[in-house]
């Protein structure tokens, strides 16, 4: 079979980058290993799909070259989506800072990126082979042509479950290493390899912190207990700070402030929490102790979840009195620790609960308007380049954002635009 574009990888980027490149008149072949389309697309936001951030900027991104998101984001934008979900009627609304979200399922986001992919435009389709999978690439390039001064374009040759696939440009969809059991694979990376360029180091992002069991012993009790705080670690340029709520789990913490410093955070080192992001701890505290003849952990469980406060004050003796009869010192240490509480995460739950993968296709060897790699015709987009997004509709954006680069990149290459 012969196409223009083979794309590998059904996923939110791939079937994108396919609807695009097809509405520009190019032939693609859509191939994946997994017999389901967008199992991503799916399951995420509880079923309904955060499908973009409404205040997206390449500020919620993360990449050892920052830039490089840039000027895809700005070619498209939240906006461009919303507008094409809009022209495809699926209800959607904002549940929290800019965050959309389907009204019903995550199907409509799928049946939209499938209806994208039939529009195809004159001379140009969309076939799509699942499941499949590609067992090995070859490039094979093309001598400049006497009579012509325009670029040769080499040619690729897949063989696939289902034969051999040749086509003038390869794009790698396939995503991270993120939720394997729907089928993540390291097969991006290995394509990069192949064709000798740098990869950044992969690690688990948007996941769940554990911690050693002796030491979150005080804490495991509070399994299930969530609420609003103010969580950060590294410094300077490494710094991530977020305020939004925290999960307590058996094995450590959850929720999104921990998703979202997951991201920032390197083995070994600390976190920090406030626990009473919203309160003045040290001025109540102090009211209590003058006006109050409640237990300790009875007056801060007016404050914090009593749980939280029950679990606290059970850690020092000097806690465990009547608000009278706490020492000034005793209330300064209790304050510090609720708004200053650090500790080290042992590890993370990995990639089996990590909604996305940190680091991947080093962007010092792709094209910030293509996405085009250093090997002709070979391009890398979504989740297996060296970008990722904040936890609320970013990944999804760079997911779009890269696709359409690439389509239009493609389309350029073909002389199609």
């Amino acid at each position: 079979m012969n196409v223009d574009v083979v794309i590998v990888g059904a996923g939110a980027a791939g079937l994108f980058c396919a609807g695009v490149a097809g509405q520009l008149g190019l032939k693609v072949l859509v191939l994946d290993h997994a017999p389901k389309v967008a199992e991503k697309i799916r399951i995420s936001g509880g079923g309904r799909c955060n499908f973009t951030n409404r205040d997206a900027t390449p500020a919620q991104y993360l990449s050892a070259n920052p830039h490089f998101c840039r000027s895809a984001l700005s070619r498209y934008t939240p906006q461009d989506f919303i507008a094409l979900v809009q022209r495809h009627g699926v209800p959607f609304h904002e549940k929290h800072k800019g965050q959309l979200f389907c009204d019903r399922s995550a199907e409509d986001i799928i049946e939209l990126l499938l209806k994208e992919c039939a529009a195809g435009a004159a001379g140009g389709s969309v076939t799509r082979w699942q499941p499949c999978a590609v067992k090995n690439i070859r490039y094979h390039d093309s001598p400049a042509s006497a009579e012509s001064a325009a670029p040769s374009l080499g040619r690729y040759e897949l063989d696939t479950d289902q034969g051999v696939v040749s086509c003038h440009s390869v794009v790698v969809a396939s995503g991270g290493l993120s939720i394997p059991k729907i089928g993540a694979t390291d097969f991006g990376y290995r394509v990069a390899r192949q064709f000798d360029l740098r990869l950044v180091e992969q690690r688990p992002g948007l996941v769940p912190l554990t911690f050693d069991g002796a030491a979150w012993a005080p804490y495991a009790q509070l399994a299930g207990l969530a609420l609003p705080v103010a969580m950060e670690t590294g410094s300077k340029k490494t710094k991530g700070l977020f305020l939004e709520d925290l999960l307590f789990t058996h094995r450590g913490l959850s929720g999104p402030a921990v998703l979202q410093i997951s991201s920032y955070w390197q083995a070994g080192s600390p976190i920090r929490i406030n626990l009473a992001p919203d309160q003045d701890l040290p001025a109540l505290l102090a009211r209590a102790k003058a006006t109050s003849r409640k237990l300790l952990g009875n007056e801060l469980g007016q404050h914090v979840p009593s749980r939280l406060a029950d679990a606290w004050v059970q850690q020092d003796a000097a806690w465990q009195r009547p608000c009278t009869d706490v020492t000034d010192k005793a209330l300064t240490s209790l304050a510090e620790r609720l708004s200053r509480w650090e500790l080290v995460p042992t590890g993370t739950e990995g990639y089996k609960k990590a909604e996305v993968t940190l680091g991947g296709v080093d962007t010092r060897d792709l094209s910030q308007q293509t996405m085009e790699s250093r090997q002709p015709g070979l391009f890398f987009i979504g989740e297996v380049v060296d970008v990722t997004g904040w936890l609320g509709g970013y990944n999804f954006q760079w997911a779009w954002a890269s696709a359409h680069a690439c389509a239009q990149g493609l389309a350029a290459r073909q002389g199609k635009l």
